[in-house]
């Protein structure tokens, strides 16, 4: 059996699971960096094995790569959804996609990711940091928070999350999204407002939908226009709940006071991609779910879905 591991950016794999665990006749391949697309580099790289464990959405499968990957039998993804795999295709040639499901603090952590994104822009974090290392000395106001308005976009479990620690930091916390109800948001003892005003009035609006075909651009050229000149927007979930050519128009415009942003719609972000440039932005490498647990808790559920398949008992079959 022959087992490529994708993504493994900070190589860790063959410390969080014991893959060879998995006998004498397995051969487990990392690859530590992206694989770069076009030119059929992936399908050269990957047509020899039969196992992939893929890292979340980083290496997408559309079904012209799948097409292209004669011998794969069993494609395996940490978390327990991904919308980078073309899952019909998938199924139609008979390969097997599993799910390895994270730790149970993954949600906690995207949370506190979107929190430090947050008091980064209303503190001036980064600006106050490079000034004090060159020499300088209160360059800036930090805004404080309470008394703010904090628009959540989905109040799942992560919406709620943030949405709870913004009424700890005593902010006027209010929520939208598509099938929010009135009840709810009163559960989750926020606000629920039409999307409109969401974006008209709030100080700094978090994103914390599942990217559908619904929900892409879910935050268009409109919903940015809406926003206050001395708003912020933190995006944690998905690039493509936002349009990305608006969003760079309005942050290289100042129409909006700043962005933190962990998703991008190409992942690793390009050296050389413009929005590096922008100084009001807080860029971060999509690091809502990683942390050693998480990571643990992926690989090792990665490598009990091999170990099902190979006993011919496939676990958590996302495509069957």
């Amino acid at each position: 059996m022959e087992i490529a591991i994708l993504d493994d950016y900070h190589d860790v794999a063959e410390r969080y699971a014991d893959w060879s665990s998995l006998g004498p006749d397995a051969r487990v391949q990392v690859f530590q960096n992206a694989l770069p697309e076009g030119d059929d580099v992936r399908a050269n790289a990957l047509a020899q094995f039969d196992v992939i464990v893929a890292m979340r959405e980083r290496t997408p499968f559309p079904a012209a790569l799948l097409r292209a990957l004669p011998n794969l039998r069993l494609l395996v993804t940490t978390g327990l959804r991904n919308n980078a795999i073309d899952m019909d295709e998938a199924r139609a040639r008979g390969i097997v996609v599993c799910g390895a499901p994270g730790s149970a603090d993954a949600n906690t952590a995207t949370a506190e990711l979107a929190w430090a994104h947050i008091l980064a822009l209303f503190k001036h974090l980064p600006q106050e940091d490079d000034a004090m290392r060159r020499g300088m000395w209160q360059t800036g106001m930090p805004i404080p928070l309470a008394g703010k308005r904090l628009g959540v976009l989905g109040l799942g479990k992560l919406g709620q999350a943030v949405a709870q620690v913004g009424r700890a930091f005593g902010m006027d916390v209010v929520a939208w999204s598509p099938n929010l109800t009135d009840e709810r948001a009163a559960e989750a003892g926020v606000t629920r407002v039409d999307k409109h005003t969401l974006f008209s009035s709030a100080d700094v609006i978090s994103l914390h939908l599942i990217l559908s075909e619904r929900s892409r651009h879910i935050v268009d050229a409109a919903a940015l226009a809406a926003m206050k000149p001395s708003a912020f927007l933190v995006n944690t979930s998905r690039a493509g709940l936002v349009d990305q050519e608006a969003l760079l128009d309005t942050l290289a415009k100042g129409r909006i006071a700043g962005a933190g942003l962990d998703v991008f719609e190409v992942e690793p972000l390009p050296p050389t991609d413009v929005i590096r440039n922008l100084d009001n932005v807080i860029l971060t490498p999509h690091l809502g779910y990683v942390s050693q647990e998480n990571f643990q808790a992926f690989y090792r559920n990665a490598l009990a879905a091999v170990q099902a398949y190979a006993k011919g008992a496939p676990i958590k079959v996302l495509n069957g």
